[in-house]
């Protein structure tokens, strides 16, 4: 073929295509005939990139968690909307941000803060006590191990390290709270007057006026869209496992997860903590040896609490005399864990350095592991087992109908009659959804949805709930319509007659207002129209009594000046007036407010301030960052 080739560019063609090569190379560079590059980064902050992997886990763990707490009213579609992955997506630009500014500034989380999380943990307490063996039980089920848990805390830990600090450094003054209390708690003295029904034009409505309010506001005469469904439910508790285990397939599971029944050996331990400074001068560090040297020489059973009260650096075990409590290999970081299961019941460690300083490390007491006999556990592994057999066989049958449903995709007779199962069938229903599974913000979604409502077809399978999933299809389709004049003729005359008592209220109020402007008097002016005055002192912002838009309009209203009040008209939720007049305003009587009070207000303050100000910072690295966001691999 080469030869064939050489042949048909001998002469001048072959010089023309050379020269084109040439050219090419040159001009795009030869390495592009050899590599290319695909990015695939959903975002980029100066050299860090976000990958799709990472971001796709990120909406994943939120759907999870938003699934988990909301429980049958989540809609797991809010993830999928733009606006959602663009938020989600700004939240982990400002991760990689605060990651730069936290190396910029040389801000770790500390091993403690990491240990302090972790004992915090409700499901690895036992009796409100952080719990070793509880802490690795619940770490096995989820398949992790400690140190990859306490590598999770840590990440989690660090986009906070900054946000912290800004805080901890936020000044919140005395006159700052008080300008704060007397905006909040601020006093206003009204006198209102709710205005009488005037007399409305007692001309009849006649059908032209109705035609014409009809025409112009036919969307609020419509009937809803409404459909009914034909389903199949299949729901895990009502499916066979799909055999009784044996007694030797128990006993193999047993084997294999031993593990899970063995308390394994734990260590009663009590440290000293000498701490040695990160980026430590050689002087410093000669101070700290010299320190927990002479600790260590006079460390003994007897006084051994006493001393860490004395001289530890570990503030959460000081108070306790360096209690650590029941410890299991595994839990500490490796060189005290490596120093503690070296040593022998009742011995005191000479110095154990590891990256937080030097432990004295004391070992009280030794609980060796033991595992249950299988006898003990055999109910449990049957349950287990029972579970494990109904979810499997659940999942099949899943499967089952999901494959024939949608090889059928008109009907639900054919997987009904194939797994044995019953077509169910639902009441008529709008998009606010109905009884039983039309309640299920999922069923709605997919009944309303193009695929099944307007092609016919059957749904996905859509899951309820942990092991109870339903396909549905359209039995039934009534489109939204405009309900015909006749038929609302009587709804229309009363709404034209509200109409008319709306404008003659306002044009009443709008009157009266106008005489108040103009100096006469408030009493005069309510009296004028047989309207009932009322005064309210000192009310502060949800008055309790006060209808909400004379207190919303009272605390909008300018200061009176030089004693004269200010006057609004207000209309009501009813479609009424009243006339407000402001006489008053008075600061908050801070006689009143309890010091507790104060200072829990205070605390409020700083954490708001301290967040504007670290979004403010965060922003502020934001400009100064190169940041590329590609939309389209979101």
């Amino acid at each position: 073929m080469l030869q064939a080739l050489r042949t048909k560019l001998h002469g001048w063609p072959s010089i023309v295509i050379l020269g084109i090569c040439v050219f090419a190379i040159s001009f795009f560079g030869i390495e592009s005939y050899f590599m290319s590059r695909n990015d695939t980064f959903v975002a980029k902050v100066g050299k860090q990139e976000i990958s799709q992997q990472q971001f796709t886990e990120r909406v994943n763990q939120l759907r999870q968690r938003a699934s988990a707490e909301q429980g049958d009213s989540f809609d797991g579609s809010v993830f999928e909307q733009p606006a959602t992955k663009l938020q989600i997506l700004n939240q982990m630009i400002d991760e990689k941000v605060l990651d730069k500014a936290n190396a910029d500034l040389g801000l770790v989380v500390s091993d403690q803060a990491v240990r302090d999380v972790i004992a915090s943990i409700p499901s690895f307490q036992l009796d409100g006590q952080f719990d070793p063996t509880t802490y690795r039980t619940v770490l096995s089920m989820q398949g992790k191990t400690p140190a990859m848990f306490e590598s999770e805390i840590r990440a989690s830990l660090e986009p906070g390290l900054i946000p912290e600090a800004i805080t901890a450094g936020t000044i919140v003054t005395d006159s700052d709270l008080d300008r704060y209390i007397n905006l909040r708690l601020q006093r206003r003295t009204v006198r209102y007057a709710p205005l009488p029904q005037p007399k409305i034009d007692d001309a009849p409505v006649t059908d032209e006026q109705i035609g014409n309010y009809y025409a112009q506001h036919k969307g609020e005469f419509v009937t809803p869209e409404q459909v009914s469904l034909q389903y199949i439910e299949i729901n895990q508790a009502d499916v066979k496992p799909e055999a009784q285990p044996t007694d030797d397939e128990l006993r193999k599971r047993y084997e294999d997860e031993k593990q899970k029944f063995v308390q394994p050996e734990q260590r009663l331990v009590s440290h000293i903590l000498v701490d040695v400074p990160k980026n430590a001068t050689p002087d410093q560090q000669k101070a700290a040896l010299a320190k927990v040297q002479k600790i260590a020489a006079e460390a003994n059973p007897t006084d051994f609490a006493q001393l860490a009260r004395k001289y530890s650096d570990d503030l959460g075990s000081r108070r306790a005399g360096g209690d650590l409590g029941w410890l299991e290999k595994g839990v500490a970081n490796a060189a005290f864990d490596d120093a503690l299961f070296r040593m022998q019941k009742g011995q005191i460690s000479q110095p154990v350095l590891s990256d937080e300083g030097y432990h004295i490390i004391w070992l009280r007491d030794v609980r060796s592991g033991t595992a249950k006999p299988f006898e003990e556990v055999r109910d449990e592994l049957a349950k287990e087992a029972q579970s494990g057999s109904r979810e499997r066989a659940f999942n099949k049958l899943a499967g089952k109908l999901t494959d024939m449903t949608y090889q059928s995709p008109a009907s639900l007779e054919p997987a009904a009659q194939e797994l044995g199962l019953a077509i169910k069938s639902t009441e008529l229903f709008s998009r606010a959804g109905g009884k039983g599974i039309a309640a299920d913000p999922k069923v709605l979604k997919a009944a309303f949805s193009d695929d099944v409502l307007a092609q016919g077809n059957n749904s996905n399978l859509i899951e309820l709930g942990t092991g109870h999933a339903v396909v549905i299809r359209v039995d039934k389709h009534i489109p939204a319509a405009t309900k015909p004049l006749a038929e609302v003729k009587d709804r229309v005359r009363q709404l034209v007659l509200a109409e008319r008592e709306t404008a003659a209220a306002k044009k009443q109020a709008d009157t009266l207002l106008a005489r108040l402007d103009k100096g006469e008097s408030f009493n005069t002016v309510t009296s004028s129209v047989q309207a009932t005055v009322k005064r309210v002192e000192g009310i502060v912002r949800t008055q309790p009594g006060l209808p909400p838009e004379l207190e919303q309009k009272a605390f909008l209203m300018p200061h009176p000046v030089d004693g004269k009040p200010r006057f609004a008209a207000v209309k009501m939720a009813d479609g009424s007036f009243a006339l407000l007049a402001l006489d008053k305003v008075e600061g908050a009587d801070m006689s009143k407010i309890r010091p507790e009070d104060l200072k829990m207000l205070h605390g409020q303050m700083v954490k708001a301030y301290g967040n504007e100000a670290a979004h403010e910072f965060i922003e502020q690295v934001k400009a100064r960052s190169e940041i590329t966001i590609a939309k389209d691999r979101l």
